[in-house]
């Protein structure tokens, strides 16, 4: 059944990774109308997020970042779609980096590396983040349940330099590495919501108690590891710039969560700066406060 349905999909897929952008836009266009103003997706979690986050703006105010941001969600689903055939000129000139300097001068420095990264802008292309590096680099995701897809998925990152490992395999990774005297790059998208069995943490983002993923500052530490945060930024539909950011070159030095705050104080202010950039979709504040009192 999972390859049937693989097989039923994948030259969809393959046949929207070639359309040039501006055809590919319109697509997006056309599925945004399925998916706001048929289909409705998640439009209750999207209002709820907004009104925490925004508690004093319009509803008309609410309500413009709400369509802005379904428009982005639309158009960042088939920019995913699309790295399945972009070349690497391609991706250069749609997601450029603003200093790769910074990243060499770290680099440099002879520890690995971990990189902080968000559900903002578009965060698949952060992949070519290993265009810039002749180091080994791995993203943290999350296995797909369909295996044919997962296979696809490590395929297509595997263009871009890019080894997948899932959270069981981090540390082992991570140890075999550091015993081989390997100095590689580790991703973890880190503004996710944590389990309740694992929040450590709290801070106050967006104005809203919320509990902190930690898990990036504490392999740092362990393994000290340079932190780095890559902030994405949208130029206009289709192109990014990023630039690379230090949060701690000797994390062990940092107070314990400093690094991790100082990481959601940076995207609270991406966010207030263009609100329809971040995944609005996602239950941010599922675990309040009050109930691990």
């Amino acid at each position: 059944m999972q390859l049937l349905l693989f097989w039923l999909v994948y030259p969809a897929l393959l046949l929207i990774s070639i359309l040039p952008f501006r055809l590919l836009f319109a697509l997006s266009d056309g599925v945004y109308f399925l998916v706001y103003r048929i289909a409705g997706y998640r439009k209750k979690t999207v209002r709820r997020n907004l009104k925490m986050a925004f508690p004093n703006l319009s509803d008309k105010e609410r309500k413009a970042i709400e369509i802005k941001f379904y428009h982005h969600l639309c158009d960042m689903f088939l920019e995913m779609i699309k790295t399945m055939s972009m070349s690497h000129a391609e991706m250069e000139k749609h997601f450029r980096f603003t200093n790769p300097e910074l990243f060499l001068e770290m680099q440099a420095k002879g520890k690995s590396i971990m990189m902080y990264a968000s559900h903002y802008g578009t965060y698949e292309w952060i992949i070519s983040v290993n265009y810039h590096t002749d180091n080994p680099g791995f993203a943290v995701y999350k296995r797909i349940r369909n295996v044919h897809f997962d296979k696809l998925v490590r395929k297509i990152r595997s263009r871009f330099k890019a080894h997948l490992i899932t959270t069981k395999e981090t540390v082992p990774t991570i140890i075999h590495n550091r015993a081989a005297g390997i100095s590689t790059v580790y991703g973890l998208v880190s503004d996710q919501s944590p389990k309740a069995s694992s929040i450590q943490h709290w801070t106050t983002f967006m104005g809203i108690e919320t509990p902190v993923h930690i898990g990036a500052e504490l392999l740092a530490k362990r393994y000290d590891m340079i932190a780095m945060n890559l902030r994405v930024e949208s130029v206009k539909r289709g192109y990014y710039e990023c630039t690379y950011e230090v949060l701690a070159e000797n994390p062990r030095d940092v107070p314990n969560f400093q690094i991790s705050e100082d990481f959601m104080n940076r995207l609270e202010k991406q966010i207030r700066k263009a609100p329809e950039l971040y995944l609005w979709t996602h239950k941010r504040w599922k675990h309040r406060r009050e109930n691990f009192k």
